[in-house]
């Protein structure tokens, strides 16, 4: 067999330490019609895995599924809202109907909120951030774990952020979804560790993507997407508790959950990014 890596594959997918088999793994996928969410359902796709894409555009999400399957994946698309808990239920069904199980859900789908009516704290607007990042993600869980926890196994993965550790300025409604999101899946491994299934939370920081695109904002870190995707891969193929990246980014963040209020205060107001 040939090693010498393919010059026609992005980065993240010539590195030979990622090499769990992905052939024949039914994952199902949030968010999947642009950014992070179509950088995974790529790359999983040429790794062999079986895919089930939901997002609400039906016609990126055609086109990725186009990709996906030229790549050797196979992929269905589930042109649903994901905060339509019925809807994403039965997204669920369908996966499970024709391919018998789901090994592997992740929780992506998200908003950042960055209007004037999120960052005036108006409720609508706060309510849609919170619906989409955190109930999205527990409609999710909740239409593939009862079906996991039956099995025996399964893989939980939540696409948080590192700005759920603290709040940061003008990101109220986005860090309260991240952190409530985070506590949320750690909830939830407690509950469920023990039942085979394993719960991955993964905190990522700025990466170039239709979230961040446009911004004038400082974004400290900022990684290209083909320069995070192998991160995401690896905490998935690990099944990791925990991972964030990138690491600078981090250890600052971690670092910041320990300073005294007023101290925060001080340093995070000064601070001139959004999330």
């Amino acid at each position: 067999m040939n090693s010498t890596p393919r010059s026609d594959l992005p980065a993240y997918l010539k590195n030979g330490s990622l090499c769990m088999i992905w052939k024949g793994k039914v994952v199902f996928l949030t968010g999947a019609s642009s950014g992070i969410g179509e950088g995974l359902a790529v790359a999983m796709a040429k790794r062999g895995a079986v895919l089930g894409l939901l997002a609400r555009r039906e016609n990126l999400l055609r086109e990725i599924a186009e990709k996906c399957e030229s790549a050797g994946g196979a992929a269905r698309i589930f042109a649903y809202d994901v905060t339509d808990a019925e809807a994403v239920r039965k997204a669920g069904d369908k996966l499970r109907q024709e391919f018998g199980h789901v090994d592997i859900l992740i929780a992506n789908a998200g908003i950042g909120g960055n209007d004037p009516e999120t960052r005036s704290f108006e409720p609508k607007a706060v309510k849609k951030v919170l619906d989409v990042n955190l109930m999205g993600a527990v409609n999710a869980v909740s239409a593939v774990l009862p079906e996991m926890l039956e099995r025996g196994r399964g893989q939980l993965v939540a696409i948080s952020s590192l700005a759920g550790f603290r709040g940061l300025p003008k990101s109220a409604a986005y860090s309260a979804s991240k952190a409530g999101m985070t506590a949320f899946f750690e909830s939830v491994r407690l509950d469920v560790q023990q039942h085979g299934i394993d719960i991955t939370i993964i905190q990522p920081g700025f990466i170039k993507t239709p979230l961040t695109s446009g911004r004038n904002n400082k974004m400290p870190f900022l990684m290209e997407l083909d320069d995070a995707i192998p991160h995401f891969l690896k905490a998935i193929e690990r099944k990791k508790k925990f991972a964030a990246f990138p690491w600078q980014l981090a250890a600052i963040v971690r670092a910041g959950r320990f300073l005294p209020a007023r101290l925060y205060d001080r340093i995070a107001s000064r601070a001139t990014f959004r999330v």
